[in-house]
């Protein structure tokens, strides 16, 4: 793999964060403390954290109406990241709807829109790619074909079923995905925590605050989280993937790249928005002596 473009396929899509003290019971209703829009969407986030690294992304996602000649489009361009889309004229970018309670819980309501594009659209044929949230059936298509893949359910995980899931894991590198979603994979194929991390050569399983866990060869790493203050959790999976991708496309070894993203996912946490404060390769690199001691390539 000579190009060190990294090809992210998933969504893209607005991002409505909405904060509140607690979550109304049912029949209920409660205060809105803030509401703001945000650029957005696992996929994008990702490329454009990569892009702000100075790394190489291409996003593969598909856009609405509300897409051309937006300030969206605008940004994504300033940022240097290049675009592979689907469009349609029938339907809005996808949306989210993102509610954060005071003790830092997450909800999210997450509208298709044109997303629904990728069960009929054609798969492209590619050398490094990150499948992140998005449609099983386009997900699936890809991996099937593609040099090196890596997999990432995300909040869609419940709309792969068993079938999906035995072609992926059989064509993809390396498995991201938390704690829960972990859980419902294993659910989904009848399978131990012990057949997953058996299943694929390297296992990346995030735990929000308390760090995340790399599996490989039969061994364990712990990495620990940088401990930032928290403003909004949204987008700090992804800039967690952003650092990891990044790093590991410059030749670092996969302890490190989790370091790496360990320390971009502090930086997300800090502002709201997923895509609000992003670090840059230099600003990654201070922390990361902060945190982890002289940034190596191999540790």
């Amino acid at each position: 793999m000579t190009d060190p473009t990294v090809s992210v396929c998933g969504h893209l899509c607005n991002d409505y964060i909405i904060g509140v003290a607690e979550y109304p019971a049912v029949g209920t209703s409660c205060h809105v403390i803030d509401r703001q829009n945000y650029y957005g969407g696992g996929a994008a986030n990702i490329a454009v954290g990569i892009a702000k690294l100075g790394g190489s992304a291409e996003l593969i996602a598909a856009v609405g109406r509300d897409y051309l000649g937006s300030p969206y489009e605008r940004h994504l361009r300033g940022m240097g990241v290049v675009t592979s889309l689907f469009h349609t004229a029938e339907k809005n970018c996808s949306t989210a709807f993102i509610v954060n309670n005071a003790a830092g819980d997450q909800i999210t309501y997450f509208e298709w829109g044109a997303g629904e594009l990728f069960e009929t659209a054609e798969a492209p044929v590619l050398s490094c790619v990150h499948m992140a949230a998005g449609n099983a059936n386009f997900n699936v298509r890809i991996a099937t074909q593609a040099e090196f893949a890596t997999f990432d359910p995300g909040q869609d995980v419940r709309c792969y079923d068993a079938s999906h899931l035995r072609v992926l894991f059989a064509n993809i590198d390396i498995l991201i995905c938390n704690n829960f979603e972990s859980a419902i994979i294993c659910e989904k194929l009848d399978w131990t925590e012990e057949d997953l991390l058996a299943a694929v050569p390297a296992a990346i399983i995030t735990k929000g605050k308390d760090g995340s866990v790399l599996h490989q060869n039969g061994g364990s790493v712990v990495i620990p989280a940088c401990p930032m203050p928290l403003v909004d959790p949204t987008g700090a999976g992804d800039a967690y993937r952003a650092g990891f991708f990044t790093a590991y496309r410059r030749g670092y070894a996969l302890p490190v790249c989790c370091r790496i993203g360990a320390v971009t996912s502090s930086f997300a946490i800090e502002k709201a928005g997923p895509q609000t404060n992003l670090a840059d390769w230099e600003q990654m690199s201070e922390r990361y002596a902060e945190h982890f001691g002289t940034l190596k390539k191999n540790e």
